[in-house]
């Protein structure tokens, strides 16, 4: 089982920068696929990035492409998201969510993951 908690999150300008992580514990961490989703008030929860258990192969759709970058740390059992370039659009509640799988495949469906952490706040003011 595996124990997540995000940090990093608060209120930024549009063109801002924030890094949120994301810090695991449990066993095991370094065989799981992790995820960062966002959900804004009245939508879906959406992906917004992937990276795989060696941190080898990342993944992030169009919409925060050139702009979120994913990363891991498996001594330190964390997983970060560098988001630059802020935008209005981006105000979400971030998730921080891990599947156990080794795999390269990108899973971006929140229901393909096991665990999740209770989600930080990112406001971005126009």
């Amino acid at each position: 089982q595996v124990q997540l908690v995000e940090s990093g999150g608060g209120l930024v300008q549009t063109g801002g920068s924030l890094r949120l992580s994301c810090a695991a514990s449990g066993r095991a961490f370094s065989s799981y696929y992790m995820g960062w989703f966002r959900q804004a008030p009245g939508k879906e929860r959406e992906f917004v990035a992937g990276i795989s258990w060696s941190g080898g192969s990342t993944y992030s759709p169009d919409s925060v492409k050139g702009r979120f970058t994913i990363s891991r740390d498996n001594a330190k059992k964390m997983v970060y998201l560098q988001m630059n370039s802020l935008k209005p659009e981006d105000t979400a509640v971030y998730y921080c969510a891990a599947r156990p799988s080794m795999s390269l495949l990108v899973v971006t469906a929140s229901s393909e993951y096991t665990y999740w952490g209770q989600g930080t706040q990112v406001t971005v003011s126009s």
